[in-house]
C-alpha cells in the first residue's frame, strides 16, 4: 500500500462524539482525520422534528471547551438553538474533517494498524475511533409491507410536523422519548392520534420545586459508571424515560392524553386481513411507567430527608385515567387512520468494521470505549461509561479518556528502543 496516506488516528463520524474526539486529539497534537458521510453534526438539523427541544436542561450541555453560556441554563434549547450551539462547537474545534465521505471498510493490517477504504480513496491508520453512534438503521417492522398503499408511513427520523401527513387520523407506534413527544406534537396540532404504547418508563419534569434532572445530579446519578449500575451492561439496552422540555418543560402523561381524546393501545404486534392487532398489555405498561415515575420521586424524597434540604412537600402520582378494557384489535378501514409514524428505534450497523469486537446482537463489546482489539475504540454510545455518554453532558469526558489511552499507545509504539551496551 505504498503511497497510501497514513494517519495516527482516523475518526469515523462527525457528530458531537467525533468532534469531541478531534478536540482532544488536537490538544495532544495527534494527527488525525474525521470522516463524515454527510456534514458535521447534521442529525440535529436533518433528523429532528420542528418543535424538538432538549429533554435535559441547558446547563448539562458541556462539550469540551464549549459549555452552554446562554441566558437560560435551566431551560431547554429548541431545535434551532441546538443547531446553533453545535455549529459554533464545529467552528471552535475546526476539525480536520472530510465531509461527504463514507467509510466503507476497515480491516486490520498484518503489520499492525488498519486499512481504511473510503468513498474518497484508501488510507491507513494506527488507531480507529468509531464515533458514529449506535442509531443507524431505522426500524420498520416487516408487517409494514402488508399495509395498504394508501396508508402513508414514515419513521420518527423523517417526522417534521403534522402538516406533512395526509389529512386523517394518525397511528404513532412506540412511546419512548420520540414516540411520546411526536404523539404530543400531533395531539397539540389538533390531530386525532392513536398511540401503540410500548414498555417505556417515564419520569417527572419537576418535583418538589426543582427539575428532576437537577435532583438526580445532586444525588450523583449522572456520575454513576456502568460497572456500578445495578444492571451493569444491561442498562445500555434500557429505553429512555419519556418527558419533554417543550414550552419550558413538563411531564408527558399518556393517561391525560386519553382523557383528551387520544386512543391508547398496547404494543402493535401484527396486521392481517385488514386488522391491526395489539398485545393486551396497555394497563400493565401504563402502570409500569407510573411505578418508575413514583419510584424516582421516592428516591428524591429519601435524598431530601437524608440531607435536610428544604423543599415543598412530597406527592405521589395518582392515575387520571385507566383503560376501561384492553383492545386487541382495530379494523384499519373504519378507523380513520391514514398515516403511521414508526417510533420504535434503530438498529446498529457496523458491518464496515472488520474486527472481532461485537456481540451476537451486533453491538460493540467494550469497557469505557476500549475494545479487546488494540486500536479500536468507540465514543458516543449510550452508557459508554455513564448516563451522559451519548449526550452533550459527558461525551467530552469520554473522548478525553479514550484519547489519553490512544496517546499512551502511540507513545509506546514510537518510543526509541534502548540498546544495552
Amino acid at each position: 500500500m505504498s503511497g497510501t496516506p497514513h494517519l495516527s488516528v482516523v475518526v469515523v463520524g462527525g457528530g458531537q462524539a467525533g468532534l469531541s474526539t478531534s478536540y482532544w486529539l488536537q490538544q495532544r497534537q495527534i494527527d488525525h482525520l474525521v470522516f463524515e458521510k454527510r456534514s458535521a453534526a447534521h442529525t440535529w438539523s436533518t433528523q429532528r422534528w420542528d418543535s424538538f427541544s432538549l429533554v435535559t436542561p441547558n446547563w448539562q450541555c458541556d462539550l469540551p471547551g464549549h459549555p452552554y453560556d446562554g441566558p437560560d441554563p435551566d431551560g431547554f434549547m429548541k431545535k434551532d438553538e441546538i443547531v446553533a450551539y453545535v455549529r459554533s462547537f464545529v467552528e471552535k474545534v475546526n476539525p480536520p474533517i472530510r465531509e461527504g465521505v463514507s467509510v466503507t471498510r476497515v480491516t486490520r493490517r498484518p503489520e499492525g494498524g488498519f486499512a481504511i477504504a473510503t468513498s474518497e480513496g484508501d488510507f491507513t491508520a494506527d488507531e480507529i475511533v468509531v464515533a458514529s453512534g449506535g442509531y443507524h438503521t431505522p426500524i420498520i417492522p416487516r408487517m409494514a409491507e402488508k399495509l395498504p398503499k394508501s396508508i402513508a408511513q414514515i419513521h420518527s427520523e423523517q417526522y417534521r410536523n403534522a402538516d406533512q401527513l395526509p389529512a386523517g387520523e394518525v397511528l404513532v407506534v412506540g412511546s419512548g422519548q420520540s414516540g411520546a413527544q411526536i404523539a404530543e406534537d400531533l395531539h397539540l396540532a389538533g390531530r386525532k392520534v392513536h398511540l401503540a404504547v410500548g414498555e417505556a418508563p417515564r419520569c417527572a419534569r419537576f418535583y418538589r420545586g426543582r427539575d428532576v434532572v437537577t435532583w438526580l445530579a445532586d444525588m450523583g446519578y449522572y456520575e454513576m459508571t456502568v460497572d456500578k449500575h445495578p444492571l451493569r451492561e444491561g442498562v445500555r439496552d434500557n429505553t429512555n424515560h419519556y418527558v419533554t422540555g417543550r414550552d419550558g418543560g413538563r411531564d408527558i402523561d399518556l393517561r391525560r392524553f386519553a382523557t383528551e381524546g387520544m386512543e391508547l393501545y398496547g404494543v402493535l404486534e401484527d396486521y392481517d386481513d385488514g386488522i391491526l392487532r395489539f398485545r393486551e398489555n396497555l394497563a400493565a405498561s401504563l402502570d409500569f411507567a407510573d411505578r418508575t415515575y413514583n419510584g424516582i420521586n421516592a428516591a428524591i424524597d429519601k435524598h431530601i430527608a437524608e440531607t435536610g434540604v428544604e423543599a415543598p412537600p412530597p406527592s405521589v402520582y395518582q392515575p387520571v385515567w385507566t383503560p376501561p378494557a384492553e383492545r386487541g384489535a382495530l379494523g384499519l378501514a373504519g378507523s380513520g387512520i391514514t398515516s403511521i409514524v414508526w417510533c420504535i428505534g434503530f438498529t446498529p450497523d457496523f458491518r464496515w468494521l472488520d474486527a472481532p469486537v461485537f456481540n451476537g446482537a451486533g453491538r460493540p463489546v467494550h469497557r469505557r470505549g476500549e475494545t479487546e482489539v488494540e486500536g479500536v475504540s468507540f465514543i458516543g454510545l449510550p452508557w459508554l461509561n455513564t448516563w451522559g455518554s451519548g449526550r452533550f453532558g459527558a461525551v467530552g469526558r469520554d473522548a478525553e479518556f479514550v484519547v489519553s489511552r490512544i496517546a499512551d499507545r502511540l507513545s509506546r509504539k514510537r518510543a526509541p528502543l534502548s540498546v544495552a551496551v
